[in-house]
């Protein structure tokens, strides 16, 4: 843990590792009582939602610290260990549904955790109807997200990986650079290997408002009134070109 992680860390999980399923319980109230955080989730569900053509079987994974059900009331929620209120345990790789159960695969923040992408991808289109989508909004590599993430953030960020990663456990495994890795860099592989899924859309997103809202893991800096201006002045700016997340569509042939 770096010097500024140790002073700004949040105390609600110092001591915790991170895998321990008690951290995601305790996130899960950070982001209810900080307020700017809880605001930038909120528009991430609205911009997950509002690509959704259908909303009767959507399945989340990693719902544990979040609360998409607010939006989609219907959701299957899941994790990968037991967490109060979550429905379904279960890993991405192997989900125990039925093929051409769901209109929809949805997560925040999760993709880059999975250790083998393409088994998921494979799993994903058989548990998902023709017509249904992949929606996520990850980490994005861009010039300066990458600086950031490689200088202040603690989880792994290696563009130059390939498209698994180290399985030491469900949330310290991981490469915050893998979304771009599949989806921009490997974009021709992933197209030739999963042929079912087209992209509809990467969106390039948030330069600077999450880094001001401190995340999960460290103390809160900014009152939730201010979440408003800020992304407007992000706006403004241009987000794209330093964007730190995306949102990516894939739609299912």
């Amino acid at each position: 843990m770096s010097f500024l992680q140790e002073v700004l860390g949040h105390p609600l999980t110092r001591g915790l590792a991170v895998d321990d399923p008690r951290t995601t319980l305790l996130r899960h109230d950070i982001i209810q009582g900080k307020a700017f955080l809880r605001a930038l989730y909120a528009e991430w569900y609205e911009r997950i939602c509002g690509v959704l053509d259908k909303k009767n079987d959507v399945l989340e994974l990693g719902s544990g610290a979040g609360f998409l059900q607010q939006f989609l009331p219907g959701a299957i929620t899941s994790e990968v260990f037991e967490t109060p209120g979550v429905k379904l345990i279960a890993s991405a790789c192997n989900l125990p549904l039925k093929a051409e159960s769901l209109d929809a695969i949805v997560m925040t923040d999760v993709f880059h955790h999975i250790p083998d992408v393409g088994r998921f991808l494979a799993e994903a289109a058989r548990c998902v109807r023709p017509g249904g989508k992949l929606v996520m909004i990850e980490p994005w590599r861009t010039a300066w997200s990458e600086w950031v993430y490689t200088h202040l953030h603690s989880e792994p960020f290696s563009p130059e990986s390939g498209w698994e990663i180290p399985n030491t456990g469900p949330l310290s495994g991981a490469n915050g650079a893998l979304p771009w890795i599949v989806f921009q860099r490997d974009r021709a592989l992933f197209e030739a290997r999963f042929p079912q899924w087209h992209i509809n859309n990467i969106e390039p997103m948030m330069a600077f408002t999450y880094l001001l809202s401190s995340g999960v893991s460290m103390r809160s800096f900014l009152p939730g009134w201010m979440y408003r201006p800020v992304r407007t002045i992000e706006r403004v700016m241009g987000e794209k070109r330093s964007a730190m997340f995306a949102l990516i569509e894939l739609e299912l042939e």
